[in-house]
């Protein structure tokens, strides 16, 4: 079975040169653990060139392949490295006839030169490395990385700083030195990425210390090498403002505006912006990089509603929505995840905030902004639930003004480290009364990108990869009952078109159906015409979710959607669209767009002549091939005038399918 792993974030780490300066290589007895009594133990190191060490002598490993191999398993972490994986970070593409050979050969030479401290073990599909008494650099800079962002969130700043210090002489050099090609483009990024952010606490727990005099150099060279960097260039601002350099610290935001501009085509983000304001208005004295929490009794709120399991296929998301969640940062923080209906948004959003639980002392409030009829709540309806989670007793809050709850509840969160998730917004109109005052942060799930959140603190979720959507279905329904039958289990992600939602109720039916084989469910699902019908479990109902996305569009957009179902699943330009409804080719690239914004479709590139392409998931192409979406009646004047864009004329070529 080829269950491959997932390689790729929301964001790429540093190039491999471009790394700030690294102290002398230490060893764990000065750096993380001290070596057990009676000898010192294998140690493994994957921060800088690949090593294996035994009793503090390096163990002689020949070629980019053997580290290849080495490194590939100790990243997996305890876990099986398949041997499509393994073939894939040796040779990528174009693996050789006799590649599965050569591994067996690689592991054999490996186990020789490891000797007893190590085992590699065959567990098909791949191997695995058990090492129980080993030592490995990066499992230690974790912890201790950890360990400093702990401390940093409960205002212990000289622990903090010590911590990620050690943590950060850990490193070498660029992380997997010498390896191939293909690992380094599978795993190098999100590992410098770590490195950055373990880099951007220890400078903040220094500034927290004092300690600006002795960072302003280094963080001149870290915001050269890294321009892009809103944090870095932030924390260099505020080291030159306290050196009395309150010009240098503004022409430090000014050249980074013009650099995000030229590079990105984006405005600074808030943590840049509110440093600006800061500077401008004097406001950069010790304890304000972090914020001061304010004293105040009472319960605090923790809303979070239970974790659904395991989540799956999401690790890069998580680790970047810690570098996002896990500092402490003046600025309110506002954070986007965004995709279409049932791709887990909820979950990893969930998943998130219960990690980063710690860098808000004052709360996790949670609010679900999509009614039970799938209708988007009243912000006044959300701000009462809020206002009594902190502490608001007056039983007259729904019945109150908007602007007065909104004016009450910023007087609630001002001054509060807290981190609220607002799950299902349906745009920035019902968004922008809920936004909290202070230093508080904000997680938002949306089907829709907002204007409200900028491009840099948007997470669009991609679809599982069949690894991924492998491990969800064996989460869900036992691993050993897919490895019986690899190739039908691998048709149920395929048929599920990587969708988690979908995985999810697959996963679920068999789990309730033990006599059923992966094969049976796989039959059922084979046939495009039953396929949603049978996604359908308990109060989980693809197609009614889906749905939910087609109900609040308008009436053009409604027709529209209802041809997808003649689509043939190939890109499409608007014309193609606009032909079946009699429609102008404008109007129907705006109803397609609208789609887009709806995360009903995707947009697939540009044509010859520069137009958009439109793609469509099959599961979507099923829902709109299921059911006459006729154009509702419209229910505003906005509505209505969109309904007057639709005529009367029949299809020019084939019958439209979907649509009454």
């Amino acid at each position: 079975m080829r269950w491959r792993s997932r390689n790729t974030g929301p964001e790429r780490g540093p190039h491999r040169g471009d790394n700030p300066p690294i102290t002398a290589p230490p060893t764990f007895s000065t750096v993380g653990k001290a070596a057990p009594e009676g000898g010192c133990p294998m140690e493994f190191l994957v921060l800088g060139p690949v090593e294996a060490v035994q009793d503090g002598e390096r163990i002689a490993l020949s070629g980019s392949k053997i580290h290849t191999v080495l490194a590939a398993m100790l990243l997996a972490q305890d876990r099986v490295v398949s041997d499509a994986r393994l073939s894939s970070l040796l040779w990528g593409w174009d693996p050789p006839a006799t590649a599965s050979a050569q591994i067996y050969t690689y592991m054999s030479r490996l186990r020789k030169q490891l000797g007893d401290e190590a085992d590699i073990v065959r567990q098909p599909p791949g191997y695995v490395l058990r090492a129980p008494g080993a030592l490995i650099d990066l499992v230690e800079f974790r912890r201790l990385e950890r360990d400093g962002r702990r401390a940093l969130a409960e205002r212990r700043f000289e622990e903090a700083s010590e911590s990620l210090r050690r943590a950060m002489q850990l490193w070498r050099g660029p992380a997997l030195a010498n390896v191939t090609e293909h690992l380094l483009d599978a795993e190098l990024a999100p590992l410098e990425e770590e490195r950055m952010l373990a880099l951007e606490s220890r400078i903040e727990a220094d500034l927290e210390l004092g300690r600006h005099e002795q960072v302003t150099a280094d963080l001149t060279g870290l915001v050269a090498a890294f321009p892009v960097r809103e944090r870095l260039r932030a924390q260099l601002m505020t080291a030159l403002y306290r050196c009395g350099r309150q010009a240098d610290a503004l022409q430090a935001y000014y050249e980074g505006r013009g650099v995000l501009a030229e590079q990105l085509g984006i405005d600074p983000g808030e943590v840049l912006g509110w440093t600006y304001q800061a500077v401008l208005g004097g406001e950069l004295g010790l304890g304000r990089t972090a914020g001061a929490r304010a004293a105040r009794t009472g319960p605090v709120p923790s809303m979070l509603p239970a974790s659904d399991g395991e989540l799956v296929g999401r690790q890069h998301e998580l680790r970047a929505l810690r570098g996002r969640l896990g500092h402490e940062e003046p600025a309110q923080r506002r954070i986007l995840v965004t995709g279409m209906a049932g791709i887990g948004k909820t979950a990893l959003a969930v998943r998130a905030a219960a990690e980063n639980g710690e860098h808000f002392p004052d709360g996790l409030l949670f609010a679900e902004l999509r009614g039970s009829d799938g209708a988007p709540r009243a912000p006044r309806a959300v701000l009462a639930q809020l206002l009594r989670a902190l502490g608001e007793s007056d039983p007259n809050l729904p019945a109150g003004d908007l602007d007065e709850l909104v004016r009450l509840y910023r007087t609630r969160t001002a001054g509060r480290r807290l981190l609220l998730v607002l799950d299902n917004v349906s745009g920035d109109r019902q968004l922008a009364p809920l936004l909290p005052a202070g230093p508080a942060a904000v997680l938002i799930t949306s089907r829709r990108r907002l204007a409200r959140v900028t491009a840099g603190d948007t997470f669009a979720l991609p679809l599982l990869d069949e690894e991924a959507g492998l491990d969800l279905l064996a989460a869900r329904a036992g691993r050993q009952r897919l490895l019986e039958d690899p190739d039908r289990a691998e048709d149920l992600v395929a048929y599920c078109g990587g969708l988690p939602l979908a995985l999810a109720i697959a996963g679920a039916r068999l789990a309730a159906r033990p006599h059923w084989t992966a094969a049976r469910l796989a039959a059922r699902l084979a046939d495009p015409a039953a396929r949603l019908a049978e996604l359908a479990f308990g109060d989980l109902d693809l197609s009614r979710v889906l749905g939910s996305s087609v109900e609040q569009l308008g009436a053009v957009e409604r027709s529209v959607f209802g041809t997808l179902g003649g689509a043939d699943g190939e890109p499409f330009p608007a014309r193609w669209a606009g032909d079946r409804l009699g429609l102008s080719e404008d109007t129907a690239e705006n109803a397609l767009e609208s789609l887009v914004d709806a995360a009903l479709l995707e947009l697939s590139g540009l044509d010859d002549q520069g137009r958009p392409l439109y793609h469509c998931h099959e599961l979507v192409r099923l829902l709109a091939a299921s059911a006459p979406w006729e154009a509702r009646e419209p229910r505003g004047p906005r509505e209505q005038a969109s309904a007057l864009a639709l005529t009367p004329a029949a299809p020019r070529d084939t019958p439209v399918t979907g649509v009454g």
